[in-house]
């Protein structure tokens, strides 16, 4: 049986850096209420954009857009984690099986009730909407794994040069958007899924070894540019996609989310003290460590939640307000009341598969560990762009420029998370 979060906090050595955990678990918390927020629903079913109704709101996303917080924390993690598991294969396991185990229960669960429900006829109005829109966020869990695959060359880069392994990364991000936006060059864009985020993830590497020294000129450097992008460039005001706009910093990411980063990271590195002494005391760090516990689990299914909370309304005859009305606004923290409600049920049913797993040998193939973490990453990003919507009619969707479906991107997956998950050999042990 598990520690408890009381004992786990207890346990904890006086050289862990708690403001990271607080970090990680700060950052997904934010997301969450943040898509609870902007998920716009109407009294037909459809699901619009808040941002979108309201544009002025936009703005709010440069506070709000926290995914570069969670891939700053994601480097230093790794850093630590594969200085003391060096191996390939045993590092990408380990690193791997808190995220894959829960997801691949995720895509399981929801996989066969969108086949119950296509097959029952069922899966029309808000029904529908939910199996496009419940695999949407899984883009970020392929991110993540790209990241750990390629955090040994990278952090030997950092190692060697420093702030100059950024620097290339950053380069990288900028010659991208040169190519794309004055030379029009096609799918180039794609390649800042690797620059943009692999350098927020960089940040991380240089965290955990002291060397972000000067977090007020990160952050006003980051503000600075990403001001100027906007004003003065093709990139939009909107730190998320918008619905039917012709550049997103997003999808792929863009140079002005990359400077958004940087002033993201820099804010919270400002704030490291005062979050430090917060979670010195001892409620609030049992409070952190216990939701560090179920955070995957949650980022999982809160949106199955607030699908969930909408469709019983509509169910149940509810007039909903129109989006951004005076109503709707008064009705928000009964919604993200009952969405926070659902969301601790759905996580109270499949929090085990979170939960660490034993001790395994070290060891391991290296080259079928990169090959299970291309092939989970692909498939995972490819299952967020697809949904699980039309499964019998064989629905695709362009994966950069391959049309995939949802059960090639599921077979993907599972195949990956073998891969990585396969226990060593007697040879390699």
């Amino acid at each position: 049986m598990g520690s408890s979060a009381r004992e786990l906090a207890a346990a904890t050595p006086a050289s862990r850096d708690r403001y990271v955990d607080f970090l990680r678990v700060a950052s997904l918390a934010v997301v969450v209420l943040g898509h609870w927020l902007m998920a716009a629903v109407t009294a037909d079913g459809q699901v619009g954009n808040l941002l979108a109704v309201v544009p002025e709101l936009q703005v709010v996303t440069w506070v709000f857009q926290v995914m570069p917080v969670f891939f700053f924390v994601g480097g230093f993690s790794h850093a630590l984690a594969h200085r003391s598991r060096p191996g390939y294969a045993a590092f990408l396991r380990a690193r791997l099986q808190r995220l894959l185990r829960p997801t691949m229960v995720f895509v399981g669960v929801w996989g066969a009730a969108a086949l119950l429900l296509q097959l029952s006829g069922a899966d029309g109005g808000l029904t529908g909407v939910a199996l496009r829109l419940v695999t949407q966020p899984l883009w970020f869990i392929g991110i993540y794994l790209a990241m750990v695959a390629f955090t040994p060359p990278l952090l030997r880069l950092h190692e060697r040069w420093g702030w100059g392994a950024f620097g290339a990364l950053a380069g990288g991000a900028v010659a991208v958007d040169a190519l794309r936006f004055a030379a029009d060059v096609p799918f180039v864009e794609f390649l800042n899924f690797a620059f943009v985020w692999l350098a927020v993830h960089q940040l991380g590497f240089l965290r955990a070894d002291g060397m972000i020294r000067r977090p007020a000129l990160l952050a006003g450097a980051g503000l600075l540019g990403a001001t100027a992008l906007v004003a003065l460039g093709p990139y939009p005001l909107s730190m998320v996609g918008m619905p039917g706009e012709e550049v997103s910093n997003m999808a792929p990411p863009t140079l002005a989310l990359l400077c958004h980063g940087l002033w993201l990271v820099g804010a919270v590195e400002l704030l490291k003290g005062p979050g430090a002494r917060l979670l010195a005391r001892a409620r609030v760090w049992r409070t952190v460590v216990a939701a560090n516990g179920i955070a995957m689990t949650a980022f999982l299914w809160h949106l199955t939640a607030m699908l969930g909370v909408y469709g019983a309304l509509l169910a149940l005859g509810a007039e909903l307000p129109a989006p951004a009305s005076g109503a709707w606004w008064a009705q928000v923290p009964l919604r993200f009341a009952a969405a926070a409600l659902l969301t601790a049920l759905l996580v109270a049913v499949f929090r085990r598969f979170e939960a660490p797993a034993a001790a395994r040998r070290e060891g391991g193939s290296a080259p079928l560990a990169a090959l299970g973490v291309t092939l989970a990453l692909f498939g995972i990003l490819g299952l967020s762009m697809t949904g699980l919507g039309g499964l019998l009619e064989g629905h695709t969707a362009t994966l950069i420029a391959v049309r995939v479906t949802a059960p090639a991107a599921v077979a993907m997956t599972l195949a990956g998370w073998l891969l990585v998950e396969r226990p060593p050999s007697r040879r390699s042990r």
